[in-house]
């Protein structure tokens, strides 16, 4: 209503300036009262801060999709091509999809920094006006820092695995100042070490359990600091950004933190994989930390997923715009051996396509609760069939789509925003297979791969029992299923390793988080050239794709930004 508004006052505007009025006076209206910044300083204003800058979280958008990373964490990954209408349709995601052709001037770049930072300012102006009030007045004050400083670290753990080195600005740094803190004012260790700060304030300052669902728990600030010193252990050059060492002590507190959340026992994994992307379950056992969206709340259209709407398919139910498409080398990891077990090395030497390939190979059931693959029903609807024609341009991007973050249209949270299709499901930020499979990690590289071992198979073993969703109209299974448990006579700390990764890619796929793994574990320009070798003969638009070993870790520097500086920003290595 309030666009029509704006609309109605500046036609009434014009029609009046056509009247031939000079005077100019009638737009010189006396205020009728003001509010200073410091009568803002009360307790009811600095809630509602809190509540803005939990809004943030969310106010990302299409062409930004900070919320589930697609562009960033997938595209850059191998795991997804961009999709939609080919590679002219924002061209700024094809640019991070193929490395070669990113530059310093991309908009969507720029854009996403810019609206981090907008998250950050919101915290920090909470805390400022929390700040401003005592115990006295605000009861819960405390508990709102320590929320208004979780909301932070969020945003800066975002920008840290975006861009590496960002200004640090904190609540006693004036606004107008921020043009003079420059991004490597502090070493990446210490950026680390500050954002590690605000979630240490939650873990030790926030509730077990909140009163309204969404806000941030003692537990979600455990494993977001426990996320945060995983990344910090892998130590890099600052000069080329390879991994130089693994910090023992780091990973002794992941250990430390990991184990906490697991013995508070207050979240587990749900007995169905498939549980963690239908709306019925948000909010749930498995559900660490959560985005939450909302529709039928007052608002026009509700608050719902901006960041995923280009994802739809192209049919009638849906409409637009057929983008983030898994690759056929993603598709072709969740294939497994006569035992159930991953084909490490010999995975992508052929490849699933036809519907037949689905049924004479063996596949991890993990594969049709990620991929939406033409014949197999659609998000566990066997009267909803996905057909290729759903796709926009599938002799550029393949046959494939991505299924996790989307929903039915007759899902309760589904909601058209022509020509966009979105929903209100929540979307995980953390969940608990996340911190279950950051244990195994640690252990293993802290050279105790045995007490690994049951970790990943107990991830291994709801995988297995995650078929009965998985279904075709007559009854029987989409795909021939089949997965088994690691046995412990193969288990090395070289196997573990491998068998660690390889698991966090078929768990978390399409999810936003498979190329900052790379990143930390220093074998992203390896792993990527060698995916792009293969791929150039599966994808001709991908023949120049290349990442280059010391640059393309992190997105550069925005050239905006840097002149926002006045040149006081530095641009990352390469760029």
């Amino acid at each position: 209503m309030k666009s029509i508004h704006v609309l109605t006052f500046a036609a009434a505007l014009l029609a009046f300036g056509t009247t031939g009025c000079n005077d100019k006076d009638f737009l010189d209206v006396p205020p009728r009262g003001a509010l200073s910044d410091e009568q803002l300083n009360t307790p009811e204003n600095a809630d509602k801060q809190v509540i803005a800058a939990y809004s943030a979280l969310a106010n990302d958008g299409f062409t930004v999709p900070y919320t589930s990373l697609w562009p960033y964490g997938n595209l850059r990954s191998g795991d997804a091509y961009k999709g939609g209408g080919g590679i002219g349709d924002i061209e700024g995601f094809h640019f991070y999809e193929t490395f070669t052709y990113n530059r310093t001037d991309v908009g969507n770049t720029d854009e996403v920094w810019f609206r981090l930072y907008v998250g950050i300012g919101r915290a920090n102006d909470a805390l400022r006006r929390l700040g401003a009030v005592t115990d006295a007045q605000m009861p819960n004050r405390n508990v709102r820092i320590a929320e208004a400083r979780f909301l932070r670290g969020h945003f800066y753990f975002i920008l840290k695995e975006l861009f590496d080195r960002v200004p640090y600005l904190d609540e006693n740094v004036p606004v107008d100042q921020y043009d003079q803190v420059s991004n490597v004012a502090l070493t990446s260790q210490a950026l680390w070490d500050k954002i590690a700060d605000d979630f240490q304030f939650g873990a030790a300052n926030l509730p077990a359990t909140q009163g309204e669902v969404g806000r941030a728990s003692q537990v979600a600030a455990k494993a977001y600091l426990a996320k945060v010193r995983l990344f910090q252990a892998y130590v890099q050059n600052e000069t080329n950004h390879q991994v130089t060492s693994v910090d023992q002590a780091k990973l002794q507190e992941v250990l430390r933190l990991t184990n906490e959340i697991i013995g508070a026992g207050k979240h587990s994994l749900y007995t169905d994989f498939g549980n963690n992307f239908m709306s019925a379950f948000d909010n749930g056992s498995e559900s660490v930390f959560a985005i939450q969206f909302s529709k039928d709340d007052g608002t026009p259209r509700g608050r719902i997923n901006q960041g995923n709407k280009l994802n739809y398919p192209m049919n009638s139910e849906f409409g637009c715009c057929s983008f983030h498409q898994p690759s056929q080398n993603l598709v072709n990891a969740f294939k497994t051996d006569a035992q159930g077990l991953p084909l490490f090395t010999t995975f992508n030497t052929s490849s699933l396509t036809a519907p037949a390939d689905f049924q004479t190979n063996t596949v991890d059931p993990r594969l049709d609760h990620t991929v939406a693959i033409p014949t197999h029903p659609w998000k566990y609807d066997p009267s909803f069939v996905f057909q290729r024609a759903w796709v926009r341009v599938p002799d550029v991007y393949g046959q494939f789509m991505s299924q996790k973050e989307l929903v039915g249209p007759n899902d309760p949270a589904f909601q058209k925003l022509p020509p966009f299709m979105s929903s209100t499901k929540n979307w995980a930020v953390i969940r608990y297979a996340d911190v279950l499979l950051w244990k195994a990690e640690a252990l293993i590289e802290l050279g105790r791969p045995a007490e690994a071992l049951p970790i990943i198979n107990q991830i291994r073993q709801r995988a297995q029992s995650s078929t009965s969703l998985l279904k075709q109209s007559n009854g029987q299974a989409t795909s021939n299923y089949r997965i088994g448990q690691y046995p412990a006579g193969v288990w090395t700390q070289q196997y573990a390793r491998e068998a660690l990764r390889w698991e966090r890619r078929l768990e978390f796929a399409m999810e936003g988080s498979r190329f900052f793994d790379l990143v930390r574990w220093g074998i992203a320009a390896d792993y990527l050239n060698e995916y792009f070798r293969v791929e150039k003969t599966r994808r001709s638009y991908l023949q120049n794709a290349n990442f280059t070993r010391g640059r393309d870790e992190y997105l550069p520097i925005p050239l905006n930004q840097i002149n926002f500086s006045k040149g006081l920003y530095q641009q990352n290595p390469g760029w």
